[in-house]
């Protein structure tokens, strides 16, 4: 990781043991929208562990918990979701993960999944998500681990932007729900088993 950006703002000396990033779009226009389930996990993983998300110098709601001990940041982007980028680089460098991403997760809506399914992997092809694109080209690589949350595919191809802007109906918001709680325990699960136990698990 090029040692330009390191260096501008203090870290902790430990790396965490795990940064989970949550995807969407921050305000409450855009709360409950498709575009939002991946911040909703984080947003789940921190009611549990008694906490709620703050803000952070690094452009994006922040918490940390202990799990067994081991230090786990999770973070909601405030930079909208093409720039979600300059949130987790500096999330990285913050949390000194940056000589280690395989401790990094994003969690993020799929259009290419049906509404509730999960499904994770390391590494590979973005398609086309613009939050996993920004996040790429601000680490200059993509080997990360994504749990990508099915919302479904809008209409026609030209609905893409409006349909995960809204809220979805009340069935598939069912199906999010227990979605949004599976890829919560499978980002925690990553602190015991290695990436391709928990995707055998998930997938």
């Amino acid at each position: 990781m090029p040692s330009r950006w390191r260096s501008r703002k203090k870290h902790t000396d430990t790396p965490a043991d795990l940064v989970v990033v949550g995807l969407g779009n921050p305000g409450e226009k855009f709360a409950g929208s498709r575009h939002n389930v991946g911040a909703e996990a984080v947003e789940l993983l921190a009611s549990r562990h008694g906490q709620n998300l703050g803000k952070s110098r690094e452009a994006a709601l922040v918490a940390e918990v202990r799990v067994d001990g081991r230090r786990v940041v999770l973070a909601f982007p405030q930079t909208f979701m093409n720039r979600s980028g300059e949130a987790v680089r500096a999330l990285v460098r913050r949390w000194s993960i940056a000589d280690h991403l395989d401790r990094l997760v994003v969690i993020h809506d799929e259009l290419d999944l049906p509404p509730g399914r999960i499904k994770m992997k390391h590494g590979g092809g973005l398609a086309g998500h613009n939050g996993l694109s920004s996040i790429k080209s601000h680490l200059r690589t993509a080997e990360f681990t994504r749990i990508r949350i099915g919302v479904g595919k809008p209409p026609s191809p030209q609905a893409g932007a409006d349909f995960v802007l809204k809220r979805p109906g009340r069935s598939d918001r069912d199906l999010l729900d227990d979605a949004v709680e599976r890829a919560a325990e499978a980002a925690l699960a990553l602190l015991d088993q290695p990436v391709e136990i928990v995707m055998n698990r998930f997938n």
